[in-house]
Order: structure tokens, then sequence, then C-alpha cells
């Protein structure tokens, strides 16, 4: 919104200072602090209303240490979170990009979902929430647009990479310029990056191949399904994370931060040159939405940690799921997901290891058996004896350590 403004004010009147709308640094650094100031500021103002309207969390008796101290602490604090992203996205990104609506779309859909889900919790004292067929529905959905736009849009695009020939043009240090390296005309294909590998390109077309000749035009059959496991599985692992004070915003915010990065190198011509990785074209605006994701999580944390004053619940945490793998599906590093979002990962496969085993043994003995003392996977070391807080610093330390090596991947090949 204020892009599309100054703009018209700088091309049109020159005014003095407009011109800094137009570089993507400076509208990224003011979206970041835009959702900052939004998610502490007011996010104290929601908490207390919350606490007014006596919106809070009920509290299983699971035998968790300090836990039924959080019986009646707010929830629904994922508006806090929604709002932080929204506001300074529509203020400072461009509207007309597909990417930018794209997420902006993802963030509202997700958001309704999960906010249906805790006002069916909160107000209609239904403990189960909304179904899980309707929230898988959801996803898929969400899961099948995502994937029709990025297949047959027309503004969904990359640069391919060609090989220098003869008559390339150089810059003054004699090396070829950026230009020479990438075709002159966008392509459109389903195409990703596979990590660890020097030629790490791979079209999803070629798992059609077997089809014979003209193959290539039914590759959305494989590229949608793989965009809705994805969605489906990101968005349910940051909800079974959100399970102690600040573990989920913490960790999104950490995968965020890497998501922009990747974003960053993989829309300007000039790194993705350097880093010999597809150039997306139009793709860097994204760094200005995800620059408003990280803050808004930072700032959530604010009031998040422990003691936690308020839960971001199921509208948090299944729309900073669905955010991450639509980002990431976006940029074309979706593969790069069990890395990056390995506290995700491992949290999930806790659970389904942890209820696949029980299943097994009840048949097998007679009685259900555990692999773990209680799963997720974090309630497993506070059954140990380790206290909230530290689990959640060691986590938020592997997740560092994972984004680390989500990084590197762009030059390990």
């Amino acid at each position: 919104m204020l892009y599309h403004l100054f703009k018209f004010l700088h091309d049109n009147y020159s005014i003095p200072g407009t011109g800094l709308f137009q570089y993507l640094s400076f509208r990224a650094a003011l979206a970041l602090i835009t959702s900052l100031l939004i998610g502490m500021v007011f996010g104290g103002r929601w908490i207390r209303f919350l606490k007014k309207k006596q919106v809070g969390e009920t509290v299983r008796d699971l035998g968790l240490e300090g836990q039924m101290e959080k019986q009646g602490t707010p929830t629904m604090g994922g508006l806090i979170i929604l709002s932080s992203i929204l506001i300074p996205a529509l203020l400072f990104a461009k509207l007309d990009n597909v990417y930018i609506l794209l997420m902006l779309f993802t963030t509202v859909w997700m958001g309704a979902i999960g906010f249906i889900d805790d006002y069916i919790k909160v107000f209609k004292k239904d403990k189960q929430g909304l179904r899980g067929k309707y929230k898988i529905l959801g996803q898929v959905t969400l899961g099948l647009i995502v994937g029709l736009v990025m297949y047959f849009n027309k503004n969904v695009v990359i640069r391919e990479k060609i090989q220098p020939s003869t008559d390339v043009v150089y810059n003054v240090n004699g090396q070829p310029s950026p230009s020479a390296r990438f075709a002159i005309e966008d392509s459109h294909a389903a195409k990703t990056t596979i990590p660890f590998l020097k030629n790490n390109e791979f079209n999803y077309a070629v798992l059609l191949k077997w089809m014979g000749p003209g193959y290539k035009k039914w590759a959305f059959l494989v590229f949608i399904p793989i965009v809705i496991l994805i969605i489906t599985g990101v968005s349910n692992g940051a909800n079974l994370t959100d399970g102690m004070d600040g573990l989920a915003a913490g960790t999104s915010a950490i995968i965020g931060a890497t998501l922009g990065i990747l974003a960053w190198v993989s829309g300007n011509i000039i790194f993705a040159d350097y880093l010999n990785i597809m150039y997306l074209p139009n793709v860097g605006e994204l760094f200005v939405y995800i620059s408003a994701f990280v803050g808004a999580t930072v700032g959530f944390m604010w009031f998040n940690t422990y003691p936690a004053q308020v839960f971001m619940g199921d509208t948090g945490s299944l729309s900073i799921g669905g955010i991450i793998a639509v980002f990431a599906i976006i940029i074309r590093k979706e593969l790069l997901i069990p890395l990056l979002c390995g506290i995700f990962l491992i949290e999930s496969l806790s659970v389904m290891l942890q209820v696949g085993y029980f299943k097994y043994s009840r048949r097998k003995y007679g009685e259900g058996r555990r692999i773990l003392k209680m799963a997720p996977l974090h309630h497993h070391f506070q059954k140990l004896g380790y206290s909230e807080p530290k689990i959640v610093v060691r986590f938020l330390i592997v997740g560092i350590t994972l984004a680390v090596m989500t990084v590197i991947t762009l030059k390990i090949r």
C-alpha cells in the first residue's frame, strides 16, 4: 500500500525521500520494526481483553510439573501474530506481486481454520475443537490452491541457467555478467532444488517420464499432491510443537529468518549467479513478508516466554506452519524442509512412533506399550525431570544449528 503510494509520489512529484521505498531492504526493515511494535505494544492490550472476556486455556492434567499453573492463561494469542504479519505486509510489500498475494491468502486461510478450532474449544467448551477431518480438508484445500497457482499462473516463473558462450557480455572486472549466465526469457516449470547435489535442479515431471512423449504437461499430477503433503505435514508439525512456552514461536522465528536469506539470494540475480542456484524473478519481494513474520514471532515471544502470559492456540500454530510450508514451496526450497524444520519433524515423528507402537504392542501383547514416556518429544524430556525453560532453550539451539546447516547447503554440493 505505502509502496505504491510513495512510488506514485516519487515518479510524479520527485519528493525527496520517497525513493527509499524502492529499496527492498528498507521496506523489509520497516516491516520488521512495525511487526515488532504491533506485537509488543498491542499484544498487551489484547491479552487484557482476553482476560476480561475469560478466554482462558483449559488444561488437561497430564502429570507434568507446573502444568496446572497454566490453567486459565489466555489463548487465541495467534491473532497477535496474524495482525503483526498482515498489517506490515499490506503496508510495505508490493500488492501486485503474485507471491505476496499467495502468502497473504495463506495467512488468512490458515488463521481462519485455527480461529474456528480455538473458538469451538473456548466458547463452545468442546475440548476437541474443530474435528480433525475438517482441519485436514482445510489444509488440503490450501495445498490444492497453492499448487494450482504455482503451476498454472503465468507470473510464477524461473530463469534457466545457460552455459556461457563466446559472445557473452563481460563486466568491468572481466567476468561474465550475471545476465549472461541466465536465459533472457523466463520459463514455467515444476522445478525445485535438491540439496547437496552439484546439478541441484529437479523437475517433478521426470517422475512421469514413463508416460512417454508429452509427459511434462502432466507434471501437476505429481507436483500438486506433493504441495498438499508438505503443507499438511508442516502445519501439523508446528501445531504439535506448540506445547511449551516460547517453543513454537522461537523455532518459527529461526526458520523464518533462514527462509528470508534463501528468498533474498534466490530473488537476486547477482547472488543466484554467484551461488549457482535457481534464479526466481520477483521472489525477492517475499523478503518483506518474511521480515514481518520474523518480527511477529519475536514480538509474540515478548509475552509467550516462560511463564507465558498468553498462548498462541491453533490460530497461531496452524498459521505459522502453513506459512512456512507455502513460503518454502514458493522459493523452490521445499526439499530442505526436513532439515530446516527438523524440530517440527522430530516432534511429529515422536507422536507417530508413540501411537503406532502403542497400537502394535496392544495387538501383539494384549497391552499398549510406549517408546517415550510421553509424546510429543518435549514432554518426554519434561517427564525425565528437565525444566521447561531448559528444554525450550536446548530445542532452540538445535533449531539454530539446523538453520545454519540449511544455509550452507547453498555451497555444499
